[in-house]
């Protein structure tokens, strides 16, 4: 098997099992993930607790579970919109270009040339913090990425034969654009896709993490990293858990963006 095909079925192998894992811990986990249990806390992991404990008796591995549906949900919602409205944009004025197209990419480039965690922040502290907000602002924020992708796929792609052709034949501009130049685009568009997986599961952890994400009691993976801080050396595993979930789902999706980006060239 080719290494460019190696990082796409390992990245999927490791992707499928965190989306498994994460779709079974919103149905069932092996405690309720918000319970607390004073006479278990900060246990270590045992056979009652295959991921140990943390500081209030909650069970990790079920935390990690529940949490990791909450990440999954956030990533899904912010792609979704990043890359419908981004599509739309980009495929607009990629193929019409004029100055609509240069007004909307500079405004494109002015938001770029800024972290997208960083305005998210600035977004979501200027609202109540919650998963929603969290959605609205990366899903706003993304939009330009993938518009700009989007539309050098168009660029690139309008004056090619198959398109004049269609063109001769008859075929309007948005028939041109959404049923034969965008269909050509797709390894494009899903590697942006995992991209932005990879940045709205890292930016949901960071907000999170400093108490503008999900908010207690429903568990999040960033902000029981902020829980750990102070039992880092007497009860290690309630970093380690859901710091090494995190580092995998991220890992799985850089491979199946590198993967999909191997197979274009």
């Amino acid at each position: 098997m080719k290494k460019k095909n190696l990082n796409l079925a390992i990245g999927l192998g490791i992707t499928s099992f965190f989306l498994l894992f994460a779709l079974l811990g919103q149905v069932w986990t092996p405690y309720n993930a918000t319970s607390m249990d004073p006479m278990a806390v900060n246990l270590a992991p045992c056979a009652a607790h295959l991921m140990g404990t943390d500081n209030f008796g909650r069970d990790i591995l079920s935390r990690v579970m529940n949490g990791s549906g909450s990440t999954f949900f956030v990533a899904v919602c912010t792609v979704l919109i990043g890359g419908v409205f981004g599509t739309i944009v980009g495929a607009v004025t990629g193929y019409f270009g004029g100055w609509a197209d240069n007004l909307i990419m500079r405004f494109n480039d002015i938001l770029l040339s800024f972290p997208s965690i960083l305005l998210a922040l600035i977004f979501v502290s200027l609202m109540e913090p919650g998963s929603y907000h969290i959605i609205l602002a990366l899903g706003i924020l993304f939009i330009p990425s993938f518009a700009r992708i989007v539309r050098s796929e168009v660029i690139r792609c309008r004056e090619l034969d198959y398109v004049k052709s269609a063109r001769i034949m008859g075929a309007g501009s948005l028939r041109i654009i959404f049923l034969h130049i965008l269909p050509n685009a797709r390894v494009s568009m899903l590697t942006a896709a995992a991209i932005g997986f990879n940045n709205a599961v890292l930016a949901e952890a960071s907000m999170s993490y400093l108490g503008l994400g999900i908010q207690p009691p429903e568990p999040s993976l960033g902000r029981m990293l902020s829980e750990a801080q102070s039992f880092l050396f007497n009860a290690p595993w309630y970093a380690i858990f859901p710091g090494v979930t995190i580092i995998l789902i991220i890992l799985g999706f850089s491979m199946v963006s590198e993967g999909l980006r191997a197979l274009q060239e």
